[in-house]
C-alpha cells in the first residue's frame, strides 16, 4: 500500500455518466456515501444519476432514474436510511430484468455505477458487468440501440461500498452503518442499566447479527455484559450450567444487575439456535431471577448517524467516484473498504468469496477458523471479553506476576478514560499483581493520595464518563523529588499514565529525570486520551470520538433550531487547542460549508470568498449554513469576527448566529469506540509493563529500566497498536502549539472543501488529494 498525491482537476470528467444507488437492507451513513459521490462526480464534471429503490428502480426506469444536482444532496449527511430509497429486486435476478436496466442505463449515457449495499448486492453488479456486452448485444440486434451507442457504452464499471450494520464484509474493517448501530445498542444498554440496577434484575438483550456476532461482542465489551451468544463462538453444550454459575458468583459478590447480550444468529456447539427465551427459561428456572427480554430489531437501523460513519460515508463515496474515472476496460470491479485508517480499493470478488468461507466455515463447526476469518481484530476483541470477564483472578492457579502497577490520569477529563482504568485494574488482577490507584494525577500523588483497587472497585466504569480518578494538569517540574518519594515509599515497578498532551509530556519528563532519581528507572506508559487529538505518536486519541460526537450532535441541534427560519448561517465554536481536528472532522461529518483551523492559514480574502459562495448556495435554495470555527485558528479573525463579518455581507440574503460549544464537547457518555479503544490499549498495557519489569528486574527486586524503550507511549497507527519510545518522538512534536508535525487528518482538508463547494462558483482549477491505493498482489483482505 502507498500514499500517492493525485491532482484533481475540477471538470476534468466531462460528459461521463454516474449513477448511485442503494440496495438491500437500509444502514445509517448511506446518505453520507451518496451525497459525497453526488457532490465529487459533479465537482469533476460527470452527469450524477440517482436510482431510486435499487436494483428494482433500474429494472423500472423512468422516474426511478433522475439526474442529482449539487443541492439534490444537501442537509441528507444528518438522516439515517436511504433518501434514495432501497428494495429487494428479484426482477433483477432475471436475464430480462438486466435487460431491462441495461437499456434503461444506455439510454441515459451511465457506464458507471456505484452499488451501496451487502456482499448480495455486489455479487449481483458483478454478474451484471460481467454479462454488459452480451446485453448490449442483445440489445443492439433488438434495434433498442443503436450501433454508435453500443460502441460508446462498450464497458461497465463498478465501484461498492457495503452498507450493512452486521459488520459481516471481509475485505473491510468496518461496514458503513455498524459503528452507528453499535450507538444504538450502548444508548439501550445504558438506558436499561439502570432501571436494572434499582430492582435487582438480569436484562437478556437481543441484537442483529444473523450470521455475525461483531454487534454482539463490541456491545458487550462496550457494556460490561456478563455473558455473550455469538455465533462465530458457541458456548459449550452446557452453557445452561456455565451461565447459573457465573450468575450466582456475581450476586453473591454483591451485583445488582446483570446484562446478557445474545446475538440473533447465536448458536450452541451442535448448531441449534440459543434464543433470548431460552436464555431467559434458564435463569427464570434454575435461579429465579427477576428477568426481562429486550429485542432492540430494527431500532439498531435508525436514528441519526455517528460522526464515524459520515466520514467513513464521505471517504467512501469520493474514493468510489475516482476509482469508476481512472477504470478501464480490464479494470476489475473493486469495493471501497477501510483499512486501518486509509480508505482503499479490494478486488469485489475476492471479498465476497472470503465472506462465503467464514459462512462454510461455521456450516463445517470449525468455530476457531470463523473466529479467525473474522479477521485479527475480532478475535483480539474476543480473546480481551473473555478475560475481562472472568470471575476469579488464576493468582493462585498460574502463580504469574506479583509487581506493583499504579494508574493516574493527567490533563483534561476525556471519555473512555474510565473504561482504559477498568481494563488495566483488572487485567492486572487477573495476573496476580497489586493495582494502585493514582487521585487527582500529580498533585494527588504527592500528598498521598493513593489506593490499591479492587476488582469490584471498577464495576459500572467502563460506560461513564469524565475520569473517576480524578486529573489535573499539573506537570512535574520542580516536584521530581516529593515523587520519586512516593515512587519508592509504595514500591511502584510500573506506571500507566492516562491523559492528553499534558501526560506526554509528563512522561517524557519523568524519563529525563531518571539519572537523577533511580525511583523513575521504571517502565512508563502513556494512553494518549484528549478530545483533541493533538498528542504524537497515535492518529486517534482515547475520548476524540465521543468529542467529535457531541460536536456533530450538537451541530444537528442547531441547524434544527433553523428549521422554520429561511436562510440562516451558524458560526460555531470548536475546541481542539491548536489542532485542527476536531473543527475538520466536524465539519466532514455535519456537511458544514467551511471550517477554519490553525494548520491551514487563511486570509480576509478567503473569508470574504467563503461568504459569497454562501450568498451562491442560498440562492440555490439552501436554507441553512455551517461555518466551524478552531478556538485557536486565529488570534485576529477570531469567532466574534467571522460571526460580525458573515452577518454584515449578508444583509438581506441570511440571518447569521454564533456559538461557542466550550466545555460540551467534553461530557456525555463515551462512544462504542472510545470504551472498546480504552479497554483494549489498557489491556496491552499491562502485557507491556510486565515484560518490561522482567527484563528489567534486578536479584533485589529493584526494577532498573533505563533503556529509551522502557518509557512508551501507546498508540493507534493505520491498523496497529504501536508502542512508540518518547524519546523518539520528540523530534515529531511542535511543543510550542502542542500538536505533532505531521498530522493524518490535514490531508481530509481538500475534501471537506469539495463537498462543501457550490460548484457553479468554484473557481480554483482542481485540488490535491492524497490518497493511499491497494495493491491487489499483496492480498488486502483483513
Amino acid at each position: 500500500m502507498s500514499a500517492v498525491q493525485r491532482f484533481i482537476q475540477h471538470g476534468s470528467h466531462k460528459g461521463k455518466g454516474i449513477a448511485v444507488f442503494t440496495s438491500g437492507g437500509d444502514s445509517q451513513g448511506m446518505n453520507a456515501a451518496v451525497r459525497a459521490v453526488v457532490r465529487m462526480g459533479i465537482y469533476i464534471g460527470c452527469k450524477v444519476y440517482f436510482i431510486r429503490e435499487g436494483y428494482q428502480g433500474m429494472v423500472d426506469g423512468g422516474d426511478n432514474i433522475i439526474e442529482a444536482n449539487w443541492s439534490s444532496v444537501s442537509c441528507i449527511i444528518h438522516r439515517g436510511g436511504t433518501v434514495i430509497g432501497s428494495a429487494r429486486c428479484t426482477d433483477f435476478r432475471e436475464r430480462a430484468g438486466r435487460l431491462k436496466a441495461a437499456h434503461n442505463l444506455v439510454s441515459r449515457g451511465i457506464t458507471n455505477l456505484v452499488v451501496i449495499g451487502g456482499d448480495g448486492s455486489l455479487t449481483g453488479a458483478n454478474l451484471f458487468r460481467q454479462e454488459w456486452s452480451s446485453l448490449l448485444d442483445e440489445l443492439l440486434k433488438d434495434q433498442k440501440i443503436s450501433a454508435d451507442e453500443r460502441a460508446k457504452y462498450k464497458s461497465l464499471h463498478i465501484a461498492g461500498m457495503v452498507g450493512s450494520i452486521d459488520n459481516d464484509f471481509c475485505g473491510t474493517d468496518m461496514t458503513i452503518g455498524t459503528d452507528s448501530a453499535l450507538h444504538r445498542i450502548i444508548e439501550a444498554i445504558d438506558a436499561i442499566v439502570s432501571t436494572a440496577y434499582s430492582h435487582q434484575r438480569t436484562f437478556i438483550m437481543e441484537v442483529m447479527g444473523r450470521h455475525c456476532g461483531y454487534l454482539a461482542l463490541m456491545a458487550a465489551l462496550a457494556s460490561e455484559a456478563d455473558f455473550v451468544f455469538i455465533p462465530e463462538d458457541p458456548c459449550v453444550n452446557n452453557w445452561q450450567e456455565k451461565i447459573c454459575h457465573k450468575l450466582i458468583q456475581e450476586r453473591s459478590a454483591g451485583q445488582r444487575l446483570n446484562i446478557i447480550i445474545v446475538s440473533e444468529g447465536a448458536i450452541d456447539r451442535e448448531g441449534n439456535p440459543i434464543t433470548a427465551e431460552k436464555v431467559k427459561q434458564v435463569v427464570v428456572d434454575k435461579l429465579h431471577q427477576d428477568t426481562r427480554i429486550t429485542v432492540l430489531g430494527h431500532v439498531q437501523r435508525g436514528g441519526n448517524p455517528s460522526a464515524f460513519d459520515r466520514v467513513l460515508g464521505c471517504r467512501m463515496g469520493a474514493e468510489a467516484v475516482l476509482a469508476l474515472m481512472e477504470a478501464n476496460d480490464n479494470t476489475e470491479p473493486c469495493v471501497v473498504s477501510l483499512d486501518g485508517n486509509q480508505a482503499v480499493r479490494v478486488p469485489l470478488m475476492e471479498c465476497v468469496q472470503r465472506t462465503k468461507a467464514v459462512a462454510q466455515a461455521m456450516a463445517d463447526k470449525n468455530w476457531e477458523l470463523a473466529v479467525k476469518l473474522r479477521g485479527r481484530s475480532f478475535e483480539r476483541n474476543l480473546e480481551t471479553y473473555k478475560m475481562l470477564t472472568r470471575l476469579k483472578p488464576p493468582k493462585l492457579e498460574h502463580g504469574v506476576g506479583g509487581y506493583t502497577l499504579a494508574v493516574m490520569h493527567i490533563g483534561a477529563p476525556a471519555c473512555g478514560m474510565n473504561a482504559a482504568v477498568r481494563s488495566f485494574v483488572r487485567n492486572c488482577i487477573y495476573r496476580g499483581d497489586t493495582v494502585l490507584g493514582i487521585h487527582d494525577g500529580i498533585e494527588g500523588l504527592i500528598t498521598g493520595n493513593i489506593n490499591k483497587m479492587e476488582w469490584s472497585d471498577v464495576t459500572g466504569w467502563v460506560g461513564q464518563g469524565g475520569a473517576f480518578l480524578g486529573t489535573k494538569r499539573t506537570l512535574p517540574d520542580g516536584k521530581f523529588k516529593q515523587i520519586a518519594a512516593k515512587f519508592k515509599e509504595h514500591n511502584i515497578q510500573g506506571l500507566l499514565i492516562i491523559g492528553g498532551f499534558e501526560a506526554y509530556h509528563a512522561c517524557g519528563r519523568l524519563a529525563d529525570e531518571r539519572k537523577n532519581y533511580p525511583e523513575f528507572c521504571i517502565p512508563l506508559v502513556v494512553i494518549p486520551s484528549t478530545i483533541s487529538n493533538n498528542v504524537p505518536g497515535t492518529e486517534f486519541s482515547l475520548g476524540a470520538d465521543t468529542g467529535l460526537n457531541e460536536i456533530t450532535e450538537i451541530c444537528d441541534r442547531i441547524r434544527q433550531s433553523a428549521q422554520g427560519t429561511k436562510r440562516r448561517v451558524f458560526v460555531i465554536e470548536t475546541m481542539g487547542g491548536y489542532c485542527g481536528y476536531l473543527a475538520t472532522l466536524s465539519g466532514l461529518a455535519g456537511g458544514a460549508d467551511a471550517a477554519y483551523i490553525y494548520e491551514e492559514k487563511f486570509s480576509i480574502k478567503d473569508l470574504q470568498q467563503d461568504v459569497y459562495h454562501m450568498a451562491s448556495k442560498m440562492a440555490d435554495g439552501v436554507q441553512r449554513g455551517l461555518i466551524l470555527r478552531n478556538e485557536k485558528a486565529n488570534e485576529n479573525y477570531n469567532t466574534e469576527f467571522i460571526y460580525r463579518l458573515y452577518s454584515e455581507e449578508g444583509k438581506g440574503l441570511f440571518s447569521t448566529r454564533s456559538n461557542v460549544l466550550g466545555h460540551m464537547q467534553q461530557g456525555g457518555s463515551p462512544t462504542p469506540f472510545d470504551r472498546n479503544m480504552g479497554t483494549k490499549m489498557a489491556a496491552k498495557c499491562v502485557e507491556w509493563l510486565v515484560q518490561q519489569v522482567k527484563q528489567n528486574i534486578q536479584p533485589d527486586g529493584v526494577v532498573k529500566a533505563t533503556n529509551p524503550d522502557s518509557a512508551c507511549l501507546l498508540g493507534l497507527v493505520r491498523r496497529q497498536y504501536k508502542f512508540t519510545p518518547l524519546s523518539e518522538l520528540v523530534s515529531e512534536t511542535n511543543f510550542e502549539q502542542r500538536i505533532p508535525k505531521t498530522q493524518w487528518w490535514l490531508k481530509l482538508r481538500p475534501l471537506l472543501r469539495i463537498l462543501a463547494k457550490h460548484d457553479s462558483t468554484y473557481e480554483e482549477e482542481g485540488l490535491y488529494i492524497t490518497c493511499d491505493e491497494e495493491v491487489a498482489t499483496d492480498s488486502p483482505i483483513a
